[in-house]
């Protein structure tokens, strides 16, 4: 794995496209955390789109409000919400100001910082395999693992708190496509993408 901390960012023109190209492209690049001289990191491997112009499910559906504004601003912005009254979920706005749109990120790869990701999910540093396998897949437990909440949404992704790691795209053939899950609306819509080969998928 090549250092994190100085490769390669992705630009703000590659957030400003369609949620759905961003989505796709968005599998296999590496999401970057940097606590002091401390880096986490995750190799993106689910996501879920959502367009509030013509998605029931999108936060930015009903239009912009105090909790959705960040997913109005142009893309490249982080936008992290609490659900439930339990998790935390983290996205990737796109698109041009205005549009409310952004990615979610359901499940992700540990590769950097494990040690301390899993302490700050299981309150110790020994699991077995299943675990490994089970740690970060999910946004909830995403969040949890890099303690992302409510104060890192908003975040510019161009920046060096949180950033994500420019890596080639991936064949058609490695991704597969389906329905968004758990939602109760606009259920049609086959909006999830996954790296079909990954075994750090959700369930």
């Amino acid at each position: 794995m090549k250092n994190l901390s100085t490769s390669k960012k992705l630009p703000k023109k590659f957030y400003k496209r369609p949620v759905l190209t961003v989505a796709i492209e968005l599998l296999g690049k590496i999401i970057v955390k940097k606590e002091g001289s401390r880096i986490l990191a995750g190799k993106i491997v689910e996501v879920e789109a959502y367009d509030g112009n013509l998605d029931e499910a999108s936060h930015s559906f009903m239009g912009k409000t105090k909790r959705n504004e960040v997913m109005f601003r142009e893309g490249g912005y982080f936008y992290v919400y609490f659900t439930y009254g339990v998790h935390h979920c983290c996205n990737v706005v796109t698109g041009e100001e205005g549009h409310g749109a952004a990615v979610l990120i359901r499940a992700l790869e540990p590769i950097e910082g494990i040690q301390t990701m899993v302490l700050r999910r299981f309150r110790t540093r020994k699991i077995d395999e299943k675990k490994f396998i089970n740690f970060t897949n999910g946004p909830g437990k995403i969040c949890q693992a890099f303690a992302f909440d409510r104060t890192y949404s908003g975040l510019d992704l161009t920046g060096d708190k949180v950033y994500i790691v420019d890596m080639p795209l991936l064949k058609k053939s490695q991704i597969g496509i389906s329905k968004r899950i758990g939602i109760s609306k606009s259920t049609e819509l086959p909006w999830r993408f996954f790296i079909k080969d990954s075994k750090f998928l959700s369930r």
